[in-house]
């Protein structure tokens, strides 16, 4: 009887592990997150894809790259 119950428990284990865990983030949802470098102007981090670069320093916008 007790062999039973064990069984019975081990099983509802089993599927819910296959069917209901939720699975781990796969490496393509980190897409989602750009690096962030800080203006050399004024100090704000702004994503490198948005930053300006000059003499390999990084600025958040026009007006900081005249600031320099």
């Amino acid at each position: 009887m007790v062999l039973k119950i064990l069984l019975i428990i081990a099983v509802v284990v089993i599927i819910y592990f296959v069917f209901f865990k939720k699975k781990p983030l796969k490496n393509s949802d980190k897409s989602d997150v750009s690096d962030m470098v800080e203006c050399s102007a004024c100090g704000v981090y702004t994503q490198i894809e948005d930053s300006i670069i000059s003499n390999n320093k990084y600025y958040c916008s026009k007006e900081c790259l005249e600031k320099r």
